[in-house]
């Protein structure tokens, strides 16, 4: 691969498709009001039915971002009848972020008998099994947030939860599990590993989205 990427940076790119990649990442994360603003700006087309559909998604995502799994999954059941029933790893996460705030909020018992009742079955399937004694394991601190698996109960662990049921939402809808500006940087990533690749480590330092910007 003999490129120079500076030779690409004359090319002229139409607005159009910037449009459409912010329109893309726009409707990917549920933001509505976001949306219809930039539509009426630019002149875009709305998707058909795009905005019933990201009005429930958006429900969705944020109760599992909260903490409320429970009313996360009862919403996702309605919308995608068949998605958890299918996707076990992602049942068995949302679950997890149930356990995880009945554990937050010091109601062990409770949190010990949803685990019997739920995620117990889980322990059957090997690649589970090491996942819940992890959670499991939460029960034995008075203060779990201090704990080695304190990241279970973290802002981060249900942001991963609740991007993880999004995408699935999508998929299930047929429509792309990620945003064409998520591609567009793994894409950018991959190009400048094989640059390196190519031409030597310290030819092309790895792309950095922050550091791009800041530029």
């Amino acid at each position: 691969m003999d490129v120079d990427p500076r030779q690409y940076e004359p090319i002229p790119i139409k607005d159009t498709d910037v449009h459409a990649v912010v329109l893309s990442y726009l409707v990917h994360n549920c933001f509505k009001e976001t949306l219809e603003s930039f539509t009426s700006c630019t002149g875009m087309k709305q998707p058909s039915g795009c905005l019933e559909d990201m009005e429930k998604r958006k429900r969705i995502f944020h109760f599992a971002l909260e903490g409320n799994a429970l009313k996360a999954i009862e919403l996702t059941e309605e919308l995608a009848p068949d998605l958890l029933e299918k996707n076990k790893d992602l049942h068995f996460d949302l679950l997890s972020l149930h356990f995880a705030e009945l554990i937050c909020s010091k109601r062990c018992t409770e949190a010990l008998e949803f685990a019997q009742s739920k995620l117990a079955p889980f322990g059957k399937v090997q690649k589970y099994v090491e996942k819940l004694e992890d959670f499991m394991a939460l029960l034995a601190y008075e203060e779990p947030e201090k704990s080695p698996m304190f990241q279970l109960l973290g802002l981060e662990y249900r942001q991963q939860v609740s991007d993880s049921l999004n995408r699935a939402i999508l998929a299930n809808s047929n429509l792309p599990s990620y945003s064409a500006m998520e591609r567009l940087i793994q894409q950018t990533i991959v190009v400048r590993q094989l640059l390196s690749q190519e031409h030597g480590k310290d030819t092309f330092a790895p792309f950095s989205l922050r550091d791009y910007l800041k530029s």
